[in-house]
């Protein structure tokens, strides 16, 4: 509403700015603030430019990264802007709406990651001269841009079982199942349907840079000042990815790259491309602590109730330590229908996979013994543990990796198309 207002007021004054001026001495008015874009029914604020341009650069200066000329980040700058602007207006007619509690759990994460509580979190942010109260904005206009990415990119991706298998079967696949990628990224974007003509000045731009980056040049300067990717402004960096996670352009470039290589410009429906290998480092394997356990269940019913349950479950315990066989009192007792058929048997089983009582129990009772009746939810057990074991479940793990990063991969692809879309089909005008 409040950018609503200052349009307004912008129309019937007939300027571009709002001034604050004596009525006495005209000539020292001071400019407070003025639009720079407008975009379709929303504006960006010469403010709001300053606000972000300040934080870039306290960014970058914090990681030591050479600053590009002032007019050259202030595009930049304001290209990210607009095309967030664009996002926003979407939520919002799409009635997306964050609310108080998903900021706090957002800020709680957030704060966990950096090893602090909330209270020393927000002490920090304020000690660097920053107002919680922004931040929080900050997070949920980020909550917001989530949220609209996933509901109309999401959609694009589909995965199927086959697409895992055949990725887990490539030489990629294979090449790159313990390997992580530090890769760094320029972005020469060309528009939707371009012309030949500005398909040959993209082409053209993206080799002069690609050979002064071979020359010495350095990449994230060269990044901030000319890429057109979402990690424009940290440089090019897209930090630390296994190759299943980056889209499948960047995979394929970055295993046949050697660590510090540039890469020549390659082209996808974005733009055309260019890449350095910083980095690359691999994977330990994935150990699991297992159980080999079987139990018999007698859960409360309609003809039994709790304590007659405990009882059941009592008496087959004894009968258990008088000799009886486990595999036969299971099979014609137990109320766990999936594992009685096997005498009880749940196989090799991660404990964290089974509820806290059944935890301790099974961490309690040693190999080859019966535990005396205890309670769970689910009713009243008796379980004897067979082995323990530390298994190697890396396979399993890549497998779900895959099919859970495979479509992350897709959809990172499909979020550079879509952004270069919802720009090229926005009215934006800007007025710097």
């Amino acid at each position: 509403m409040k950018k609503r207002l200052v349009l307004a007021f912008l129309c019937l004054a007939g300027s571009a700015g709002v001034y604050a001026a004596s009525a006495s001495v005209p000539a020292n008015r001071v400019e407070l603030d003025r639009i720079v874009a407008k975009i379709d029914q929303d504006i960006i604020m010469l403010s709001e430019l300053d606000e972000r341009a300040a934080a870039v650069k306290r960014q970058l200066a914090a990681r030591n990264i050479n600053l590009p000329p002032e007019d050259v980040l202030r595009s930049q700058v304001l290209e990210q802007l607009i095309l967030e602007n664009i996002q926003i207006q979407m939520g919002s007619r799409a009635g997306i709406r964050i609310d108080d509690r998903a900021v706090n759990e957002a800020i709680a994460r957030i704060a966990q990651r950096n090893q602090m509580s909330v209270a020393a979190f927000r002490q920090n942010l304020e000690a660097d001269g920053l107002s919680f109260d922004k931040v929080r904005q900050d997070i949920g206009r980020e909550l917001i841009l989530n949220q609209v990415r996933q509901r109309q990119v999401a959609q694009r991706v589909q995965i199927s079982e086959q697409e895992v298998d055949n990725f887990l079967a490539s030489p990629e696949g294979q090449a790159q199942r313990q390997v992580e990628y530090n890769l760094a990224h320029i972005l020469i974007p060309t528009p939707e349907n371009a012309s030949p003509q500005a398909i040959q000045s993209a082409q053209s731009r993206a080799s002069e840079i690609s050979a002064q980056l071979r020359q010495g040049a350095d990449f994230q300067s060269v990044a901030i000042a000319n890429s057109g990717g979402q990690n424009a402004l940290e440089g090019g960096d897209l930090g630390w990815r296994k190759a299943e996670q980056l889209p499948t352009l960047f995979a394929e470039q970055a295993v046949k790259m050697f660590k510090g290589e540039i890469s020549e410009p390659v082209r996808s429906p974005a733009g055309f491309h260019i890449f350095k290998l910083v980095d690359t480092r691999g994977d330990e394997k994935v150990l699991q602590n297992q159980v080999h356990v079987r139990h018999i269940l007698i859960r409360p019913n309609e003809v039994r109730n709790d304590r007659e349950a405990q009882r059941q479950a009592q008496d087959i315990y004894k009968r258990l330590q008088n000799g009886a066989t486990f595999d036969e009192l299971a099979k014609a007792h137990s109320d766990d229908t999936a594992s009685a058929l096997n005498g009880g048997d749940m196989g090799w089983i991660s404990p964290e996979a089974l509820v806290p009582e059944f935890q301790t129990a099974m961490g309690i009772v040693p190999e080859n013994k019966v535990s005396e009746p205890f309670r769970t939810t689910y009713g009243w057990h008796v379980l004897e543990v067979l082995g323990r074991r530390q298994s190697d479940i890396s396979k399993q793990v890549r497998r779900n990796q895959v099919r859970e990063l495979l479509g992350n991969r897709k959809f990172e692809e499909e979020l550079m198309v879509w952004l270069r879309e919802i720009r090229d089909q926005a009215y934006v005008e800007i007025q710097m």
